[in-house]
């Protein structure tokens, strides 16, 4: 039996606050690695993504994403489109993860399964660091993730 390839890839630029909260994910899980799960950080280009994940079993995706109205650190989990429920939101990228999917789907390069964990922003103007609301995310969608790959 093959294993399954499994890929996290956290999404988004550390120069735009709470931008970088994919990132800040995927080095916590790098703190302790999951034997037999990759993990990888793009800025959230379309064909980056596709990168990511192509030939994954399963591709779980954190990215900050904009809400109207705002939530700052709430964390929402999809699937397949990775468009959170509710009314308003948009990735914090001019494309985002559903542009992915479209183009991946056309090109036969989407993941067996794809999870998406976007937490709401309370800043993405430029800078660095994580807002107090968006810092305290980081350990849930870690547990989250690490209890999902169990």
């Amino acid at each position: 039996m093959t294993p399954r390839r499994v890929v996290v890839i956290g999404v988004g630029n550390e120069y735009r606050h709470d931008d970088g909260v994919g990132l800040a994910v995927v080095t916590e899980l790098d703190s302790d690695p999951i034997p037999g799960v990759t993990t990888t950080i793009c800025d959230g280009e379309p064909a980056a993504l596709l990168d990511a994940w192509t030939g994954a079993d399963l591709a779980i995706v954190v990215d900050a994403v904009l809400c109207e109205p705002s939530t700052p650190g709430r964390i929402w989990q999809s699937t397949v489109d990775g468009q959170p429920p509710g009314r308003g939101s948009a990735s914090s990228h001019a494309l985002g993860i559903p542009d992915a999917v479209r183009l991946g789907a056309a090109l036969g390069r989407v993941p067996g399964e794809l999870i998406v964990f976007a937490v709401e922003a309370a800043n993405l103007d430029l800078g660095v660091g994580l807002s107090p609301t968006v810092t305290e995310a980081v350990p849930a969608v870690t547990k989250a993730i690490r209890a999902l790959l169990r």
